[in-house]
């Protein structure tokens, strides 16, 4: 059955600083469970699982996220935006230039982009998504259920959640999955980005290539004004929420908790969970 409606889960106090997460190309929560757990009781934390709906537009995922939002009684947070998401959260803020339904304190970027550095890579991996036979899909779903057992052995709850991870991967699902690729080529949040002013942040894993942090850092560090920081989190690769939840956790939580200050820049790199 296709899921129609966008889901969200609220977890926290409502008095505590409100962190909304917008999960990656997967669309769903099934990999931040550890990233949650760490960060409890710090935040109030939102998690979203978009709808299996492979016509719509960053627009229709903007304003499904603000009304669930709302229906919540939130109006103001920080946005983390994994990935694919990072898109999402730039559209919630270009939203907000001309309707002011949500405020957004702060953007965290992880594993995230402005516009996407490498284009051609995103039409390379979109064509090889529609061109893949079912059986093949499933069979690297389910490599990547025994890679992901061992790369979140650390992340007891992240494990726990990787059956339904691949439960979540019906033929439904991989449309709408698909269908996020020409949103990501589509999109150029460039001039948004060279005007704003409110704290931005990036994290990200070393081990990389999807997103090579090392085209996106130099960029927010030259062109955005309210970039803020940023993290190399070495143990880590693309999913650095879930492969790096605790320090990821950590440093999330550094950022939301700290003074703004847009004019200093700093990037650290570590090998070590905390």
């Amino acid at each position: 059955m296709i899921q129609e409606q966008i889901q969200s889960r609220v977890y926290g106090c409502e008095n505590l600083p409100t962190l909304i997460y917008l999960p990656g190309l997967h669309g769903d929560w099934t990999l931040i469970s550890s990233f949650r757990a760490a960060i409890a009781g710090r935040v109030r934390f939102v998690e979203f699982t978009y709808p299996r709906r492979p016509q719509w537009a960053l627009d229709e995922y903007a304003k499904a996220v603000v009304d669930e939002l709302a229906a919540n009684g939130i109006t103001s947070g920080w946005l983390l935006g994994e990935s694919f998401s990072s898109q999402v959260a730039w559209k919630i803020v270009e939203r907000n230039e001309v309707e002011a339904r949500f405020v957004t304190k702060g953007v965290i970027l992880s594993g995230g982009f402005v516009r996407h550095p490498v284009i051609p890579g995103v039409h390379c991996f979109h064509a090889v998504h529609r061109m893949m036979p079912g059986w093949m899909f499933r069979v690297l779903i389910l490599i990547y259920s025994r890679y992901a057992r061992l790369r979140h052995r650390r992340a007891p709850e992240t494990l726990a959640n990787i059956a339904e991870f691949v439960q979540r991967r019906t033929p439904e699902d991989r449309n709408a999955i698909g269908s996020r690729y020409p949103l990501i080529a589509g999109s150029d949040f460039r001039d948004l980005v060279r005007r704003m002013h409110i704290p931005v942040y990036a994290l990200s894993g070393f081990f990389d290539p999807i997103v090579p942090w090392w085209f996106v850092i130099p960029w927010l560090r030259r062109n955005c004004p309210g970039f803020c920081a940023s993290r190399v989190i070495f143990n880590a690769d693309h999913n650095v929420l879930g492969t790096a939840p605790k320090n990821s956790a950590y440093q999330v939580f550094a950022w939301m908790t700290q003074h703004p200050l847009t004019s200093v820049i700093t990037t650290s790199l570590t090998s070590a969970q905390r």
